[in-house]
């Protein structure tokens, strides 16, 4: 019988035993499940080098299986014990200033050091020996949120062993790094260094070979645990948890191709409405990365804050029933379940104050209240677990372009291929578009619609497949940045957007970044020029605005759809169609405003045959449909303080109540609508 994962990451070498009797106790009323033990308990499982305790560790295995609560079992190699930073001092990490880190936090390990990766292989053999078989075992959890960047020697030797296997030579690395510019030619491996602390502008291309260096040399670290780990208990599934941001070297979408799972930890930074955009683009993201899992389309919801939202100067409580809204959310979305950071809050450490399932406040408080119901509607869900999301939008989110973005000396400081991601999945969000965010560009067919939002590496391979897709009937956008570059950074001459020129039917000769502050007028008229269509069927002269860039476009084959209006670039293309095939590629030069881009991006969602989930909603209600066959699940969520009629048929889960056309959510509500077998509509290319 399918089930709702439900739990969180769980700290019992924190507490003494009075606490963990009454924590399988308060596990089992809220309906917990899946906790994951160990992530974070090296120095307690290996005192010393070689000596294992796990006396305790066996109480809590067997305390939690008796109970029916199942683990993930985590390796604990994301913070080594303090002995082994003082016998191995050549494995703590090093920054780019040259500065060796001390231990005293977590992540304090070099990736590339023998020792590191030895002592890493060493316990995640002798946990695999020992739980082999536990009845409790139902999942291992690798590490924790791989992201730890070393620019020691060690990492340097490596980082030269991965160029060698990735350019065979020195003239082939030379002209992939264009090291002919400021006197960088290297004629020797051993002159090869990381991207140190330099006296200006490091070399961009040599940076972004450093991240992907890292992102591959962390995966080695991952694979040679998880191997271990799947000869030990074959059957039983392998993953480590993704950790979001920019600051994060690594390749995701890489990495989706190793785990049996995809698993992510997010948590939102805007209190606002926004936090509940961020979610949804972190679930479509999860999902577009596990179509290449070994596990399949699923994904898991690893770690979330059940009670609060952090930013940089605050943390901001949930208000009552959002926990609940959000964790369904992200089981809309495909997760195949909830899991947080973290069961129970500590009473010291550097995180004291984290959220918590079981707050300091103890289990008489709101929000232990609210997860004893949570667990209570994730029961009466459970059989939507079966369910896939079948979207036919996707938004390319790749991560070595984003890299590519953070290099100084770009035209903007503001340039963020990430922002720009999040911006074109928000649009399709407010139309009630769902869609897949992809790391690859392969796999393009099960699309009808692709954005491409500012994606500036591109190789000629990628845009072969992008024309190939489109004369085949698909419909592409394609904003600024986009092919600018190749797969090495290197600028493609002739005109932006380099590799997609042609199949946009356009070329850029120059781009105009625009200042905080400053905006540009956009008219759907085409002004001086060839009479062209107003987007999303509205007069012509209908004016959006645009920020951040803009750029001088000459029309190579395309039409424009709308101009710019004032400024220098007055009356010249802004947006542009261009027909390829049976299909069309626009070209959007600027970011354009909220509201316009989620017309824009809603019109042509429309005329790919993928329109929203639920028809016209109101603004803030958001529809999501799990798939299994005949069989289909509607989660429908109120981000809004009313409430509001929709149009609904079949069986709410939730409540049990039978819905027939129309269903009242109340402000903040959530209901999942088991439909019947007509109610979920088909879709087609």
């Amino acid at each position: 019988m399918p089930r709702l994962l439900y739990g969180g990451d769980y700290n019992p070498e924190q507490w003494p035993e009075e606490v963990l009797a009454q924590d399988v106790e308060l596990m089992r009323r809220a309906r917990v499940n899946l906790a994951t033990v160990g992530v974070f308990a090296w120095s307690r499982l290996e005192p010393a080098p070689g000596e294992y305790e796990f006396g305790w560790l066996d109480d809590v295995l067997d305390r939690l299986a008796g109970n029916g609560i199942s683990v993930a079992l985590a390796t604990p190699t994301a913070q080594p014990p303090p002995w082994f930073g003082l016998a191995h001092p050549e494995a703590l990490p090093v920054t780019a200033e040259g500065v060796r880190l001390s231990h005293g936090s977590r992540d304090t390990y070099c990736g590339s050091a023998p020792a590191y990766r030895a002592a890493a292989l060493r316990i995640a053999t002798a946990l695999a020996g020992r739980y082999r078989g536990h009845p409790a075992l139902a999942m291992w959890h690798v590490h924790n949120e791989y992201s730890s960047t070393c620019h020691c020697d060690l990492a340097a030797e490596a980082f030269r062993g991965w160029l060698r296997a990735r350019y065979g030579g020195l003239d082939a690395l030379n002209d992939a790094w264009t090291t002919a510019f400021w006197s960088q030619g290297y004629g020797d491996w051993a002159q090869i260094q990381p991207p140190r602390a330099t006296r200006y502008l490091p070399n961009p291309a040599q940076v972004l070979d450093f991240r992907r260096f890292t992102s591959d040399e962390l995966l080695a670290a991952y694979t040679a645990q998880r191997d271990v780990l799947r000869a030990a208990t074959p059957g039983v599934p392998v993953t480590t948890n993704f950790v979001l941001g920019g600051w994060v070297p690594v390749d995701h979408a890489r990495w989706a191709r190793e785990v049996d799972l995809v698993a992510i930890d997010h948590y939102p930074g805007d209190p606002g409405a926004g936090a509940e955009q961020e979610a949804a683009f972190a679930a479509d993201l999860a999902r577009g990365w596990a179509r290449h899992s070994a596990g399949g389309p699923g994904w898991l919801l690893m770690e979330t804050a059940p009670n609060l939202i952090y930013t940089a100067d605050r943390m901001h409580t949930k208000e009552p029933g959002r926990m609940a809204r959000q964790s369904l959310a992200a089981i809309a979305r495909g997760s195949q379940g909830a899991l947080f950071f973290q069961w129970r809050a500590p009473r010291g450490g550097a995180e004291l104050f984290h959220s918590a399932l079981v707050p300091h406040a103890g289990p008489d408080s709101r929000v232990f209240r609210e997860a004893v119901a949570l667990g209570g509607q994730l029961d009466r869900i459970a059989e939507c677990a079966a369910g896939a999301v079948r979207a036919r939008v996707a938004v390319a989110y790749d991560e070595p372009s984003a890299w590519a973005l953070q290099a100084p000396g770009l035209p903007s400081s503001r340039l963020d291929h990430l922002g720009e991601a999040r911006h074109a999945h928000g649009a399709l969000w407010r139309r009630g578009v769902v869609a897949d965010v992809i790391g690859t560009l392969g796999g393009l067919d099960a699309y009808a619609m692709i954005v491409l939002p500012g994606h500036y590496l591109m190789s000629d391979d990628q845009a072969g497949a992008l024309r190939s897709w489109v004369a085949a009937g698909g419909r592409l956008v394609a904003t600024f940045l986009s092919g600018v570059a190749d797969e090495c950074g290197r600028v493609r001459t002739g005109g932006y957007p380099g590799a997609l020129r042609d199949l946009l039917g356009v070329r850029v000769e120059e781009f105009h970044p625009l200042a905080p502050d400053d905006r540009v007028a956009l008219h759907t008229d085409a002004g001086g020029g060839p009479r062209c269509p107003a987007v999303d069927g509205e007069p012509r002269r209908s004016v959006m605005g645009g920020e951040l860039w803009s750029e001088t476009v000459h029309l190579a084959g395309a039409e424009a759809v709308a101009r710019y209006a004032g400024g220098v670039l007055d009356g010249r293309p802004a947006i542009t169609r261009h027909a390829v095939g049976d299909g069309v590629a626009w070209y959007v030069s600027t970011r354009l405003d909220a509201d316009g881009y989620a017309r824009l991006l809603g019109a042509v969602a429309a005329s790919a045959g993928a329109g929203p989930e639920c028809g016209d909603l109101p603004c803030g209600v958001e529809a999501v449909r799990r798939h299994d066959g005949a069989r289909s699940w509607l989660f429908l969520l109120n981000h809004t303080g009313a409430a509001h009629d929709v149009p609904a048929a079949g069986v709410d889960l939730l409540s049990g109540a039978a819905v027939a056309g129309t269903l009242r959510l109340t402000a903040g509500g959530a209901a999942v609508v088991q439909e019947l077998p007509t109610a979920a509509p088909g879709f087609s290319r």
